[in-house]
């Protein structure tokens, strides 16, 4: 099968190393092709998009980091923004948006750190290569809490547009993942 030959040649290249390749406490077992997700304890069941989103990812070629950037000002990202916003953008606003200091700890579990923009900022490093820079503005009872995600502008040079929005929405369910698991 192709897309595991090409799965199989990210060993060592892209940001990914050894007999496993991990990202957001997922581990893809390159022998056996088997997905564990470590936050959650589990094989995963169905890997099909795992599949396809690393397949892709194996054709990119290393490239160097740019500018933070708003999904809908990517190629062809304007197509999909309304649907990135419901998915990716606004459960994170939910989530986080009266406890920030949450987003910071669940980020952590992913291998995320702190960032200084606006009220509270991580990045999560969603596949070696493309970082995810999420912000949160505060809310209260009169102001709704709002957030972003922001992209690194080499981010389209890893994947086509539709797959880092699948990719900012894994990122997503992941944090709530974290959240949970954190027992916040």
């Amino acid at each position: 099968m192709v897309c595991a030959n090409q799965i199989q040649a990210l060993r060592g290249k892209l940001g990914f190393t050894g007999e496993r390749l991990d990202f957001l406490k997922y581990s893809l077992n390159l022998e056996s092709g088997e997905i564990f997700d470590r936050l959650r304890n589990e094989t995963i069941v169905n890997p099909t998009y795992f599949y396809i989103l690393l397949s892709h990812y194996a054709k990119a070629n290393l490239t160097e980091k740019g500018n933070l950037m708003r999904f809908g000002d990517m190629l062809g990202g304007n197509a999909y923004e309304g649907a990135f916003v419901k998915r990716a953008i606004a459960p994170i606003a939910k989530l986080f948006g009266s406890n920030l200091k949450s987003l910071v700890e669940a980020a952590k579990l992913l291998n995320g750190f702190e960032v200084k923009y606006k009220d509270a900022s991580v990045e999560i490093p969603a596949m070696p290569k493309i970082p995810l820079t999420y912000i949160v503005w505060e809310g209260d009872e009169e102001i709704q809490a709002a957030s972003n995600i922001l992209f690194d502008s080499s981010a389209s040079q890893y994947l086509p547009t539709e797959d880092l929005a699948v990719l900012g929405e894994l990122t997503t369910l992941r944090l709530k993942d974290a959240l949970e698991k954190l027992g916040i």
